[in-house]
């Protein structure tokens, strides 16, 4: 039998959703044992003064498996 456990992760790119999705995992997986998979929840984008958007964000979850 395993458990699994559940963490929050915001990330953010300046070029897209898609790259900070893959920020966001990339970190996870450097500071995470088993990460399994991952699911977006949320998407937020920034906006500079001109209306044009400056910046992508994601708020994550990714589950990883506890080790025995």
């Amino acid at each position: 039998m395993s458990v699994a456990r559940v963490t929050e992760i915001k990330s953010s790119s300046t070029k897209s959703f898609d790259d900070a999705i893959k920020a966001g995992v990339s970190r996870a997986h450097k500071t995470l044992k088993n990460v399994k998979s991952a699911w977006i929840e949320n998407q937020e984008v920034l906006l500079d003064d001109n209306g044009q958007i400056s910046e992508y964000r994601v708020h994550m979850k990714v589950t990883f498996v506890l080790e025995d």
